[in-house]
């Protein structure tokens, strides 16, 4: 069996798993009797599920390792799969220590996303560039990648806090902050669902379109040299690459040729097309969005938020911060100390001011304030919800935002 058919058994499971979780905290109602027995049977039930998940999702990390001839979290979708299976990992050990049902709810749906999201990024078996060709890379990607995978259980945790204890009904000023500021959370993870729908959707129908850029250098005797290098776009191209060619252009909605131009700052070959992903991205979350809300007629956490009576919020918040608790220490290993190695290793200095190490260390510092502010200063509640949900933005612009939108020596792992 092929690597790729573990990871489509893993991404069906952690479906499955999920609906049991729901199952289990909005079933209980069905059966007012016996309310604990029956989260307890389904909770059960998911907790299953997630190992079963789990175990197809090593399964597929460990035939890819073989077929790659290298641990498989060089490039983006390698990436985001290892993250997705950690982030499994991460539940499936903090529910073993709370039993919290509710968790699956908001935990396994964040690693469904991840795995989607890597789909989008080639999935072919690449060779390692030079730059990757070390042990640290084995060490480095997968203890950074598990202290974010806590990070993630965390902002679940602390979404389901807020969900939990922000008042949809009120109209008063703090209130209706606290009510907004949940609302672009969860538009945040529907920009992100309508992201890879758009990707798949387009893919689908065959869309294509491919420009050409050119770069000129000098030579050792000063005879200019002009280098073509081609850019294919998979989503219709709003913007094009700054001074790029159309070769080919499928027509959309009318549209023949790219509304604008990307502007010069934006460097590289794929700096316009990173550029239309973002653009993209923002559209049809709004897109999404607002077709939720048509159908719902409600803001989206105003309709889950209900769903969570009955849950401790006392609970909730002490799962979110154990997570993070747990994924500092480790991220703090991998993400900085491995990777400052490393980069003596193989650049010759522990730092370099690049930006995925900058906002690393502003990750690293954010958890530390995290930290700080919940031993030292008592912020429990609403203040650490915000905290972690928010540090999870963090995390994702680091892997995500980075990555794709600047430009930097770990500019390969976007491919």
């Amino acid at each position: 069996m092929s690597s790729s058919s573990f990871l489509l058994i893993a991404f069906i499971v952690y479906n499955l798993a999920f609906l049991s979780f729901v199952v289990a905290v909005l079933g209980k109602h069905w059966n007012p009797d016996n309310m604990e027995g029956h989260a307890k049977k389904w909770g059960k039930i998911g907790l299953i599920l997630s190992i079963v998940g789990f175990a197809g999702h090593a399964a597929f990390f460990f035939t890819r390792w073989a077929e790659a001839g290298h641990i498989p979290t060089s490039n983006m979708f390698e990436f985001m799969t290892f993250l997705g299976m950690m982030i499994s990992l991460a539940f499936i050990i903090v529910y073993l220590l709370y039993k919290a049902p509710a968790l699956g709810i908001f935990a396994m749906p964040v690693s469904i996303i991840i795995i989607a999201y890597a789909s989008v990024f080639p999935k072919e078996v690449q060779p390692l560039i030079p730059a990757l060709q070390s042990y640290w890379l084995k060490i480095h990607v997968t203890t950074a990648a598990t202290g974010e995978a806590f990070f993630a259980v965390g902002f679940a945790a602390g979404l389901m806090y807020l969900l939990r204890t922000v008042n949809f009904k009120s109209k008063e000023r703090q209130h209706r902050k606290e009510q907004f500021g949940v609302e672009v959370t969860i538009f945040f993870l529907v920009m992100i669902v309508a992201f890879v729908v758009s990707i798949f959707g387009f893919n689908a129908s065959g869309y294509h379109a491919k420009f050409a850029t050119y770069t000129t250098t000098v030579d050792a005797n000063n005879v200019e040299q002009k280098t073509q290098q081609n850019v294919d776009y998979v989503l219709p191209p709003i913007v094009k690459p700054h001074q790029a060619e159309i070769i080919q252009m499928q027509p959309f909605l009318g549209m023949t040729e790219p509304l604008f131009e990307a502007p010069s700052w934006i460097t590289g070959a794929n700096g316009g097309r990173k550029l239309n992903t973002v653009i993209w991205s923002v559209i049809g979350g709004l897109i999404l969005y607002g077709l939720l809300r048509l159908i719902i007629r409600k803001p989206l956490g105003a309709l889950v938020g209900p769903l969570l009576q009955g849950i401790d919020p006392e609970d909730i918040d002490e799962i979110s911060y154990r997570a993070i608790a747990i994924g500092y220490p480790i991220f703090t290993l991998g993400a900085l100390v491995f990777a400052m190695i490393w980069a003596a290793e193989a650049w010759g200095r522990f730092w370099g001011w690049d930006p995925k190490e900058v906002w690393a260390l502003i990750t690293w510092l954010y958890y530390a304030a995290y930290l700080h502010f919940r031993l030292s200063r008592g912020w429990q509640g609403k203040k650490s919800a915000w905290l972690s949900v928010i540090g999870f933005m963090v995390v994702m612009f680091t892997l995500i935002g980075v990555n794709l939108v600047i430009a930097g020596l770990h500019s390969y792992s976007g491919t």
